[in-house]
């Protein structure tokens, strides 16, 4: 069978549609009443990235499961290696110029090895799992995962960039569900990091201790795996006072904003505000295309990148945010069928580990544009600017393409 014929048409169509959607609105925000030079042209540089980004694509497509899942460990030291390096050599880029997120070489920014690490994890994670006999049952068994996942976010972690830290935590998650985990012991297993964060007031951390207590009750985990679990959620309540007199002023005030951005509008706010002013203008239709006053006079941080949701909300409005959030759905579902249909356990378990890292993207960055989640600085799938996302998107699309190409077949078609 030719291959443009085994092709999955729902997945190259829904993924012209979003690449698409996504130069309109890019090439929409570079189109300002005052200079943005990094913004201005930015469109003209993506389409360059998404040529790019076809041939890495059709490259990956030519890599069979059963080469992938040999090079998943290669690929997985090679990356915990780069993030390594990163710490050591890597300098900071556009708004996060303190951290030490992209290597250079020649005085020219290369990538950024995080964004590699979570494909590498998602592939040494879909290895380690379609491995198992069965799903794991206990905590204990899920250590293995943990540290797959955990060692590279860890690393990302000291960049120090929490939004990818989160990403391999979505990638995580979402392989262990879809290997047949429980979702109860998914919930005790994230149970300490929800303890940390309600802490912070005694009266929601306790109704939540109370509410683990009954969980516990009801799951009946192993004696001493419910003992661990009570014990490091408590811990992390008395930690949690601690920790937060030990953050910097600036780290407090992030927090802080996030909860209420009105504390520090002029600084620490100011990104949370102005995204929230430019979607909640766009009303039902939005205030026209290339229209957006918010984004015409550059109040809008980062327009072209970690704010380019609400350059569509406030000129495309309710309706264009619709349009864009269902064509993500769609790309979901389609991902969700092939990994149904896979062939083979790695295949399935990859293909959905695509699907969890696309989805941390979406919702991370949709939450913090319109301030339901702390602002991380991770781009949106198809739309952000950049180059190292873009490509590694593209290499899970090419994944995804092999995985339902063979399905086709009805099994492993050449290497």
């Amino acid at each position: 069978m030719p291959r443009s014929l085994g092709l999955d048409r729902p997945l190259l169509t829904v993924v012209a549609g979003l690449v698409l959607f996504g130069l309109v609105v890019l090439y929409s925000a570079g189109q300002t009443d005052v200079p943005n030079f990094a913004a201005r042209g930015a469109w003209e540089r993506q389409l360059v990235w998404l040529g790019i980004g076809a041939v890495v694509a059709a490259v990956a497509f030519r890599f069979s499961p059963r080469l992938l899942e040999w090079a998943s460990l290669p690929v997985y030291v090679t990356a915990l290696f780069l993030l390594a390096l990163t710490l050591v050599i890597g300098r900071g880029a556009g708004t996060a110029a303190s951290s030490k997120s992209w290597i250079y070489i020649g005085g020219h920014a290369i990538g950024q090895p995080a964004e590699f690490a979570k494909l590498a994890v998602a592939l040494m994670l879909a290895r380690h799992l379609s491995g198992l006999r069965e799903a794991p049952e206990t905590l204990r068994e899920l250590i293995p995962a943990c540290l797959i996942a955990g060692v590279p976010a860890l690393l990302v972690l000291a960049q120090p960039d929490l939004g990818s830290a989160l990403v391999f935590a979505g990638i995580l998650f979402a392989m262990l569900f879809w290997a047949g985990v429980h979702p109860m012991l998914l919930l005790l297993l994230a149970s300490p990091i929800a303890s940390l964060l309600l802490a912070f007031n005694w009266v929601t951390w306790v109704g939540w201790m109370a509410l683990l207590m009954v969980g516990l009750i009801a799951w009946r985990p192993y004696f001493w795996e419910g003992v661990a679990v009570f014990a490091a959620n408590s811990a992390m309540g008395f930690i949690a006072l601690p920790i937060w007199r030990k953050l910097e002023p600036y780290q407090q005030n992030r927090l802080l904003t996030f909860l209420n951005p009105e504390v520090d509008p002029q600084r620490a706010g100011y990104h949370a505000i102005q995204s929230k002013v430019a979607i909640g203008s766009g009303g039902w239709f939005g205030n026209g295309y290339l229209e957006g006053p918010q984004k015409r006079l550059a109040f809008l941080p980062e327009q072209h990148t970690d704010f380019i949701f609400a350059v569509l909300g406030e000129e495309l409005g309710f309706a264009g945010v619709v349009a864009a959030l269902v064509l993500f759905f769609i790309l979901f579902v389609v991902l969700v069928r092939i990994a149904r249909r896979a062939t083979d356990p790695y295949s399935s378990l990859m293909v959905f580990g695509v699907l969890g890292l696309l989805f941390t993207h979406v919702f991370e960055n949709v939450g913090m544009t319109v301030n339901v989640m702390p602002i991380t600085g991770i781009p949106l799938p198809f739309f952000s600017y950049g180059g190292s996302f873009l490509l590694i998107t593209a290499t899970c699309l090419g994944l995804a393409l092999r995985a339902a190409w063979d399905a086709r077949l009805g099994g492993y078609g050449d290497i």
